[in-house]
This record gives structure tokens, sequence and C-alpha cells, in this order.
């Protein structure tokens, strides 16, 4: 399917990987339900707005619809799809971006946080894709995409080094195992909804992408650095996957800068 022909949903599309996602199909010309909780800026870290993606969705060539989506709500889950439809009259393809870090260590981490990040990183994505699985179906079939990161590749037996230690302590061992966990669910899915034509994929950063939620905790609220880096290889990775035939391209778990020597993007 060409990118013009896609109705796409973005879950967290309000800056960062998301919108850099957005702006990449709409330069293809899809159309794009711009899909966040933030309807104002939040901070001055986190530039960035539903509705100021879906102008820059406009500006670059697709059509968008923006859309407060709470990922922890369920109700706003449920009613995503929906809207999505009601605006556009089909839903081709759905990609979900949010996602929590917690660090910490097993002698350390909250239980409120553990909870937080079952419910956006495992819980949320699960409940969302089950709303626009009919909807995508329906049209024809699609794809979905899980955003996920290196963090979910295995440190692999030990004995550990020294930098394998610190990263296992401060670079989020939590994260990495809902990240992990999902990629064995995506590929579960993938088998599961093979037949209604629906293509499941998993595509990470291979690098860090200074976007304003990863450097938000080393960034001043008072004199903020808005000199953030567009995650050029993951909408490179994102037009690719969704010009995909769903029957011959599903359960894979790929990273932005593989993919894109892979096929010379």
């Amino acid at each position: 399917m060409q990118l013009a022909d896609h109705v796409v949903i973005i879950l967290g599309a309000s800056r960062g990987i998301g919108r850099d996602m957005a702006i990449a199909l709409a330069r293809g010309g899809a159309s794009v339900a711009v899909c966040a909780r933030s309807e104002v800026q939040p901070d001055p870290r986190l530039p960035g707005t539903i509705a100021s993606v879906a102008a820059e969705v406009e500006a670059a060539g697709g059509k968008a619809l923006a859309l407060k989506v709470d990922a922890t709500s369920d109700d706003d889950l449920s009613a995503m799809a929906a809207r999505t439809l009601d605006h556009f009259g089909r839903v081709t393809a759905f990609i979900y971006n949010p996602s929590v870090l917690i660090p910490g260590t097993t002698r350390t981490v909250q239980p409120r946080h553990l909870d937080l990040l079952w419910r956006l990183n495992l819980r949320a994505p699960i409940l969302a894709i089950r709303s626009v699985l009919n909807p995508i179906r329906d049209a024809g079939g699609g794809h979905v995409v899980y955003v996920s990161s290196v963090a979910g590749v295995f440190l692999g037996p030990g004995p550990y080094s020294g930098e394998q230690q610190t990263r296992a302590r401060t670079a989020g061992a939590f994260y990495g195992m809902t990240k992990a966990g999902f990629e064995r669910y995506a590929q579960s899915l993938a088998a599961e909804v093979q037949a209604d034509n629906i293509a499941v994929n998993v595509l990470s950063p291979r690098g860090r992408i200074r976007t304003p939620g990863n450097v938000y905790a080393q960034n001043s609220k008072e004199n903020p650095n808005l000199d953030f880096e567009e995650a050029v290889a993951m909408g490179k990775g994102i037009r690719w996957l969704l010009e995909q035939d769903p029957q011959s391209y599903t359960g894979n778990i790929v990273f932005d800068e593989d993919l894109v020597a892979a096929h010379g993007l």
C-alpha cells in the first residue's frame, strides 16, 4: 500500500519520535491521527502539542486529526479508533510510541513506579491495539507497529563487565524488561492476526536520539536546551514498514539504522 492510501493512528505523537514519524509519513501523503495527552505544552522542556504536530503534518502534505488520548485511560484507548473512523472513514495502521523509563534497582524501585511501568509499557499498548484490529481488518488489512528500544536486548550470560553492571543499575532494567516482554507478545500477535491481513512489527532506534523525553531529566527547566535531534532513521523506517505487504513482512523486530542500511533508504 502506498503511503498516500494510509490512515495512520500514532499514539504518543506530540513530540519526539512520534512527532518525527508523523511528519515523515505526511511527506508521503498519509493521513495521520495525532494522539497524545498534550493539548497544551506541559513543560518548557517538552515542546509540542497534538495541535502543533497536526499543523506540521498538514504543512508537510498530509491530512491530520488531533486527538487527546491518555494512554493510561481505558476509555480514551477504546474511543481512539472510533474517533479516527468518524473523521477519516477508515484506519489502516497503528503505531504505539509512549513509554516510561523507571530507574533504580530491585532494592530501590517503588511499587507505584512498577505499576506505572506495567500500565503504560504493556497494558496500554495491548488495549490500544485491541481497539484498532477490527477497523484495520475492515479496511482490507494494514499494519501495527510498536516502538521498542535497544534496552530490550538481553545482556546475555555473565560474568559482567563494569559497564554492563552500571547499565543494569542505571539504564532502566525494568524498562528493558517491559520492552522485551512486548516484543515477545508482538510476534504472537502477528501470528494471531495474520489471517486478517494485518502485519505486526517492532521498530526501535539503534542508538540514543536526543528527543525532548530522552533528555528531559538532564534538561534545565529554567533554561532548557531545545536543540533536539530528529529521528530521521525512524521516519525512514516507518515509511518502509507501512509500504510492505502485510502477508510477506510481519513478526519482525528491527532497528531503524539497520533497516535504512539494508534497504538503501
